[in-house]
């Protein structure tokens, strides 16, 4: 059985305002035909304030048991339900033709969490989907997570509010105007609440109203990243861990005076995925503070690079451009993600998503990559490592 919405975070409490904002036509239709009335949309948390109350949420170990582990031989409950299946590129990206997300059975989905794990991000297009549906497929990937900072859907908590119209406009009011040489939305390589104790393990979003043009996302992938690798600097950074920090501010209760400060924990910097049981680079220069155990001159010119082995190599990453009722969904565990503000909030863009929460972050000495693991390696990959003495027991 699948896990339920966790109950430790904090309660909403009132709706709107939407600060002037019409809602798209598209998510007006949606939020109708769900039963959900659009005049009360979004409801928001009561923002905690205090550092110890951020930490206290979810701090406790939670059993996670990753679907993609009970997925069927060759996953083909669910690819024998599709029309297509496309994988746009070689290392990152597939898309699904021919199913609604919302009907896929509970065998369906473990399969889907296999292909995710291994393809790292999952397409679908022209799907019709309520947000009770969207947080029920997300309750079966993990816990689902209940932000207290950020709107949600009335009477779904953990259904989040992506709409970047209503974030620009916070952001004008917090005397920050989004713009071409200071963009809006998600604008930066990052993955999503590795500070929490067990981070984000599949997140689902919908987009229901899209720009004309632009408003891509990209993807790319932390298998490949680690792959890029030479094998003397992955055996460096294999079992060294890392100091992650959350994307909001709070105060040290009884040190206001102090101005507010990021929550952390420790995670390792190299992760290996349940699932497929390869190894991934975990950092992101959104939220990646430090390398445990050097200086920080060392640990910064180390994570730079690491940040530049995800963000520039080309050939790992995947570029989507939606489609009004299209959906991608995605392992944080194996991934980076970036949002193209090209559009310059010219034209509505509007969606909702759903993080189902993992494990807690894990290394395997001897765990092998996704090349190795799927025996695609290259013959100048294979005697480099023979070179170097590298061995999957080291």
């Amino acid at each position: 059985m699948a896990p339920s919405a966790i109950a430790d975070h904090q309660e909403e409490t009132f709706s709107g305002p939407k600060l002037g904002l019409t809602l798209p036509q598209n998510a007006v239709e949606r939020l109708k035909g769900s039963g959900i009335d659009p005049d009360s949309y979004p409801t928001r948390p009561q923002k905690p304030d205090f550092l110890d109350e951020v930490f206290a949420v979810r701090n406790k170990h939670r059993d996670h048991v990753d679907p993609g582990t009970r997925a069927s031989p060759g996953k083909r409950a669910l690819l024998d339900a599709c029309s297509s299946v496309t994988d746009l590129t070689a290392h990152i990206g597939t898309e699904l033709l021919g199913v609604q997300i919302a009907n896929l059975t509970p065998q369906q989905l473990d399969d889907l969490g296999l292909l995710i794990a291994e393809r790292s991000v999952v397409f679908l297009r022209d799907q019709k989907l309520a947000p009770q549906d969207q947080r029920r497929i997300g309750e079966h990937f993990g816990e689902v997570e209940v932000h207290p900072q950020v709107p949600q859907v009335p009477g779904v908590p953990g259904v989040t509010v992506m709409w970047p119209d209503l974030q620009g406009r916070e952001r004008i009011q917090a005397g920050n105007t989004p713009g071409f040489r200071n963009p809006g939305g998600a604008s930066g390589w990052h993955t999503d609440l590795v500070h929490e104790r067990q981070p984000a393990g599949v997140t689902h979003l919908h987009n229901d109203t899209i720009p004309t043009t632009g408003g891509d996302t990209l993807w790319s992938s932390g298998y490949s990243a680690y792959e890029k690798l030479s094998p003397d600097f992955r055996k460096f950074l294999d079992g060294k861990t890392a100091i992650y920090r959350s994307a909001h501010q709070y105060h040290v209760r009884g040190k206001e005076h102090e101005g507010p400060k990021f929550l952390e924990r420790e995670h390792p910097l190299v992760r290996v995925h349940p699932a497929t049981g390869w190894k991934s680079l975990w950092v992101n220069r959104a939220m990646t503070v430090r390398i445990v155990g050097l200086d920080k001159r060392e640990s910064d010119v180390i994570l730079n690079y690491l940040y530049d082995v995800y963000e520039r190599n080309v050939d790992i990453q995947v570029r989507f451009k939606w489609s009004a009722g299209a959906s991608a969904l995605w392992d944080n565990r194996i991934t980076q993600h970036i949002a193209s503000w090209d559009y310059e909030g010219n034209e509505p863009r509007h969606g909702t998503r759903v993080t189902a929460l993992g494990e807690k972050p894990f290394f395997d000495s001897k765990a092998p990559t996704r090349r190795e693991a799927l025996g695609i390696e290259s013959q100048a990959e294979i005697l480099e490592k023979k070179r170097e003495g590298y061995s999957l027991n080291q």
